[in-house]
């Protein structure tokens, strides 16, 4: 069974992609994501984090670095960086309880970053929830 940490991590994975190639075609990837998660309401949820890291994407960078001491966003692993800009988006503009947003940030961070990014991702997502 599907569910919205598929969608979290296929959502990642995208900004991961878009991250490293800022041309790649957003048809594409919503077509992917689609197929991935084979359920429209999770798409849509998957569609809506997507766009709104994106669409965020600056601000989110500010906020990330203002509590990121001794670190500068383009200087952090993709795949934290990535994990931490959704994190923030999702605490603050989707209205997903803030415990839930770090246990699956947390978990990607675990999953696709290094052995530090779980501890990493928590300490900078832990000081943006408590602002």
């Amino acid at each position: 069974m599907v569910g919205r940490s598929d969608a979290r991590r296929s959502v990642l994975q995208m900004l991961y992609l878009t991250d490293q190639n800022p041309d790649a075609d957003v048809h594409w990837i919503r077509q992917s994501i689609s197929e991935e998660l084979n359920d429209e309401e999770l798409t849509d949820f998957a569609w809506q984090l997507f766009t709104g890291v994106r669409e965020q994407r600056d601000a989110l960078d500010t906020q990330i670095s203002e509590v990121a001491d001794n670190w500068r966003i383009e200087r952090m692993a993709p795949t934290d960086r990535n994990v931490l800009r959704l994190g923030c988006y999702e605490m603050q503009s989707v209205g997903t309880p803030t415990p839930v947003v770090l246990n699956e940030s947390i978990e990607l961070a675990r999953e696709f970053g290094s052995e530090n990014s779980g501890a990493f991702v928590n300490g900078i997502l832990d000081r943006i929830a408590s602002k």
